[in-house]
């Protein structure tokens, strides 16, 4: 690798590393909410919250933990996938491309100055612009419903 190589290599992985605070501060489809817990508290709170509004969770994706495989340092950055058949199943026959954006997913990830905290898609996103991109819609009521299932468990999970 040459020393220009290993520069550029350098400035984006900085850059990549600020990208979930600077994406947390500025993206208004995103909610970031500050959490009190640890990670895996944070995780295992919002793991139970969902689960207890009868949604499933499907899987986690530990990035930290893969990073480490290939000998590389991360933060700890863990995606929840969590889901509901009974909902998400009708618009994904209708749209089979939506299961690239579906289920919904949460963040739960901790910044370099061990502040943990949870993001996840606000339901407006999902309305305007998650469902339209397939050719769906969401009910206005449908969406308020998935705000605040949003702010019950999210608030669960953090607070």
């Amino acid at each position: 690798m040459t020393i220009r190589n290993a520069i550029v290599a350098v400035i984006f992985a900085i850059a990549l590393s600020w990208a979930p605070q600077l994406a947390s501060a500025t993206d208004p489809g995103l909610t970031t909410k500050p959490s009190k817990y640890s990670v895996p508290d944070t995780i295992e709170r919002f793991e139970v919250a969902v689960k207890a509004k009868g949604w499933l969770v499907f899987t986690t994706l530990d990035h930290a933990a893969a990073a480490a495989k290939v000998g590389l340092q991360l933060q700890p950055r863990t995606v929840i996938v969590y889901g509901n058949p009974k909902l998400g199943t009708g618009p994904m026959q209708k749209a089979p491309g939506l299961a690239i954006d579906n289920p919904p997913k949460a963040l739960v990830w901790q910044d370099d100055q061990g502040k943990v905290w949870l993001t996840y898609n606000t339901a407006d996103y999902i309305a305007h612009h998650v469902y339209p991109r397939h050719g769906l819609t969401l009910s206005d009521e449908g969406r308020k419903q998935f705000e605040e299932f949003l702010d019950a468990v999210t608030d669960q999970a953090t607070k």
